[in-house]
């Protein structure tokens, strides 16, 4: 079994439409997605509508719950408020302002965790940790020995952290999928992750991949209800 993880999309349609077409040449089994489809950036519809036609997989992330949970905002609300007060909290009164209802619906249904079994492997897709949806799973030796103990599945796959890496531990295999949309790795490149089961055995590869991020930045610009302070983020990777 071969499949791609993409995780933490953030509503970058250019760079999931880049990482969608790298995996077409990967030729994997089928995508999931450890969620957070939206937040920060502006196209919180075309994201989630690529993820349906693409027939992906995917978890509930933090920013998706949030969204799902939260009321539409009517014109005049957002001609009543100050930038500033707009730009907080990640994009969410501009999420709430455009997502569709039957948007806001897809993801107040997308499941908290998924599980694929193949063959006597079990794997785990959540978004933070098997824990909890907000919980950073760092690549800590420590904190992740600890849940090896508490686990009845071989493999975790989460995000959230937007930081990939693949640790074995009492033979259980941690696996972040990065971010695809706001990445923190020290580059501006997409990151999403292809892991291959074969007998017993897990592995997995990072793959980078550069998308426009100009025109990004340029449609960031435009937009007073999206913060300038994304840019060097996705400029820098940071």
């Amino acid at each position: 079994m071969r499949f791609a993880v993409i995780g933490d999309v953030h509503s970058n349609i250019f760079a999931l439409q880049s990482v969608l077409e790298d995996i077409k040449m990967k030729k994997v089994d089928f995508v999931v997605s450890t969620g957070d489809l939206v937040g920060y950036l502006p196209f919180p519809n075309e994201v989630i509508e690529a993820v349906q036609e693409n027939r992906i997989l995917v978890v509930q992330g933090n920013h998706d719950k949030l969204i799902a949970n939260s009321n539409s905002i009517k014109d005049e609300i957002i001609e009543s408020m100050k930038d500033e007060e707009i730009q907080r909290n990640a994009s969410e009164i501009f999420t709430n302002w455009v997502i569709t209802d039957e948007n806001r619906n897809f993801l107040s249904n997308l499941p908290g965790q998924l599980r694929i079994n193949c063959n006597e492997i079990t794997i785990l897709i959540v978004h933070g940790s098997p824990r909890d949806i907000g919980e950073y799973l760092y690549e800590d030796k420590h904190n992740l020995t600890e849940l090896s103990k508490e686990l009845s599945e071989d493999v975790v796959i989460c995000g959230h952290t937007h930081i990939p890496y693949h640790y074995r531990i009492n033979n259980k295999h941690f696996i972040n999928a990065g971010s695809v949309g706001k990445p923190k790795h020290g580059s501006p490149q997409a990151a999403y992750v292809i892991v291959t089961v074969e007998g017993k055995n897990v592995m997995s590869e990072t793959a980078y991949v550069n998308y426009d991020t100009d025109s990004m930045i340029k449609t960031i610009k435009k937009n007073r209800m999206i913060s300038d302070k994304l840019i060097p983020m996705l400029e820098q990777g940071f």
